[in-house]
C-alpha cells in the first residue's frame, strides 16, 4: 500500500500526496555529448516522461543541463555528487530542481552556497538523498 507523503512541485509536475507516481528517468548519454542528450531527452519526453534528471559533474557541464532545459517541456532534475560549483551553474542556468549529497559536497559553507545560489535563481528546489537538507522557495 502507498503511503501518503508530502507533496512537492518539480517544474509543473507535483508529486507526493495523492498525486499520480510521476514517470521520470536519467540521461545515461555522456555529459559532454550535449547534441546527444538533447537528443535522448526529446525521446523520453515523447515517451511520456514527466521529469528527467540530468547528472551534472562539474560547472562547465551546466551547459548540457541548459540545453536539455531548452529542448524540452518538462522539469529537469541536475543531478550533483561532489562538486558545490557545479550545482551553483545548474542554478545558474535554471534547471528546476538541484539533487545533492551533503557529505560529498563538503562542508556547510558549501552547501550554504548551494542554497543562496538557489534562492537567488529563483530553483524551487534542493534535495539531499540523505535528506540532510531539504529548501522550498516560494512554494
Amino acid at each position: 500500500m502507498r503511503q501518503k507523503k508530502r507533496e512537492v512541485k518539480i517544474g509543473n509536475v507535483t508529486i507526493g500526496g495523492s498525486n499520480p507516481i510521476a514517470v521520470q528517468t536519467m540521461l545515461n548519454v555522456p555529459v559532454e555529448d550535449i547534441e546527444g542528450n538533447v537528443a535522448q531527452a526529446k525521446r523520453c519526453e515523447a515517451a511520456g516522461c514527466q521529469i528527467l534528471r540530468v547528472t551534472c559533474p562539474s560547472p562547465a557541464d551546466a551547459k548540457c543541463i541548459e540545453a536539455v532545459k531548452n529542448a524540452v517541456n518538462i522539469p529537469i532534475v541536475a543531478d550533483i555528487h561532489f562538486d558545490y560549483k557545479a550545482a551553483i551553474a545548474c542554478a545558474d542556468v535554471g534547471v528546476d530542481k538541484i539533487r545533492i549529497n551533503p557529505g560529498n559536497i563538503g562542508d556547510d559553507d558549501r552547501v550554504k552556497a548551494v542554497v543562496d545560489a538557489c534562492q537567488q535563481k529563483n530553483t524551487k528546489q534542493l534535495t539531499s538523498d540523505r535528506m540532510c537538507i531539504m529548501y522550498f522557495i516560494n512554494m
